[in-house]
């Protein structure tokens, strides 16, 4: 019997400068925006294998907060693999896990008064997310979520049935059920009052909704087009879900570990989340790590009912620690996020004075910030001639039509200024 034949890769090594087409899936995407090979990190500042110098104002799409190989995190990480200290543990008690535990809660918790205790659901955000839609399904009885137009919050298929983004959805296969979603805020530009049509569709015997069992909400929307949810929205949404017997489920994977300011996205608010959705720069260092954090009268899964293999990796539990001692056991960062954001936030402003007849749109909050153009081509070839001035920036938005800025929050001010120039000179290649 012979062996089937496999067929080669169509495209050969001489074709790929990179070395990469001919082997990798197709299914990769930012290495399509930045056709080049990284080799180094430091701070906000990637290097080519070729040695040039990028700028980095994408920040591991929200992973790298404190920027790339952190001096002070690196030490802490490379004392815990030089100490034989325990790398994979499952959900076996560590000292590492306690470390971490006891951190977390004496530094983010106990401050802004919450209670809720932390789940290690898996390595990622869409593990968060998929926790607690578990959770939240099991705690009532109930099957709907409540989602958001433009809503993003992960690839596999619990996380996908409440993400918005039609490209995303269709690669599922399969039809995403139980999810319903709603207007977010100023999806209809200010002219519908807010939470008009959910509060109707819950009161009313005839509307046909299932009794939800959560809404599921992100206070910025990072890869729905950087669209922020005012204060007094959340809190409607809040007081909304109460009245109803819904739980809120804040997803604060990308906009959470101080990239709006605070800790959490939704303390500007003054809410309080019945389950949190934590990942990416929780870790620190970029290491994969993920919570979900429960109110204490909703943690009701059974022993092992939701567990995973890597629910909990210790060198992350180290680096994370040391990112919280060394970040938020003050106001500083906070602070200083917020001065950059808002200098940011006037820098494009201006850009929006300077290009009247583009009809240019400045949003976002803190250190989370978009620039809107036309279309997603637009956006595309600002993204690109970025890249060819040495500055990472990606696009988001239903049809990447949204200019994303995402720097480390350790950026310096001269590294801020620096890449706004680039951009400056970027859109005026485009726009001009």
């Amino acid at each position: 019997m012979t062996s089937p034949t496999i067929p080669l890769p169509s495209t050969s090594w001489a074709d790929d400068p990179t070395g990469f087409t001919a082997l990798e899936s197709q299914v990769r995407s930012y290495s399509r925006a930045w056709p080049t090979v990284f080799d180094r990190a430091v701070d906000a500042t990637v290097h080519a294998e070729d040695g040039t110098p990028y700028l980095d104002f994408f920040a591991g799409a929200g992973s790298l907060n404190y920027g790339h190989n952190n001096r002070r995190l690196k030490q802490v990480l490379l004392d815990y693999l030089i100490d034989d200290r325990m790398v994979h543990s499952l959900d076996m008690l560590t000292s590492a896990r306690r470390e971490f535990l006891e951190t977390f809660h004496e530094l983010v918790l106990e401050p802004r008064g919450l209670d809720h205790t932390v789940m290690f659901p898996g390595p990622g955000g869409a593990n968060a997310v998929e926790a607690a839609l578990k959770l939240a399904r099991k705690v009532t009885g109930r099957e709907s979520v409540i989602t958001f137009t433009n809503a993003f919050h992960g690839m596999t298929l619990g996380a996908l049935s409440v993400t918005g983004n039609s490209m995303k959805r269709g690669g599922a296969g399969i039809p995403l059920v139980h999810a319903t979603p709603m207007p977010y805020d100023d999806y209809f530009d200010g002219d519908v009052p807010d939470f008009v049509y959910l509060q109707r569709l819950l009161e009313d015997g005839g509307s046909g909704l299932n009794e939800p069992a959560a809404v599921i909400v992100e206070t910025v929307q990072g890869e729905g087009g950087i669209n922020t949810a005012r204060a007094e929205w959340l809190r409607g949404l809040a007081d909304l879900c109460k009245r109803h017997g819904i739980l809120l489920i804040v997803d604060d994977i990308q906009m959470g570990c101080g990239r709006t300011g605070g800790f959490f996205s939704f303390e500007e608010a003054g809410i309080v989340p019945d389950i949190i959705c934590l990942s990416k720069s929780i870790s620190g260092y970029g290491l994969p790590l993920a919570l979900t954090l429960v109110r204490p009268e909703l943690d009701v899964f059974e022993p092992g009912e939701h567990n995973g293999t890597f629910r909990g990796f210790a060198p992350a539990f180290a680096t994370a620690s040391e990112a919280l001692r060394t970040y938020w056991a003050d106001d500083a960062l906070e602070r200083s996020t917020i001065a950059k954001g808002a200098l940011v936030e006037s820098h494009l402003n201006s850009v929006v004075a300077r290009y009247p007849e583009q009809e240019l749109v400045a949003r976002g909050r803190g250190l989370a910030r978009g620039l809107q153009m036309s279309d997603g081509d637009v956006a595309g070839r600002v993204t690109a001639e970025a890249f060819e001035r040495g500055l990472l920036v990606e696009t988001s938005g239903p049809d990447g039509e949204v200019v994303k800025f995402l720097p480390p929050l350790t950026i310096t001010d001269d590294e801020l200024r620096r890449g706004l120039a680039i951009l400056d000179d970027a859109l005026a290649a485009v726009l001009s």
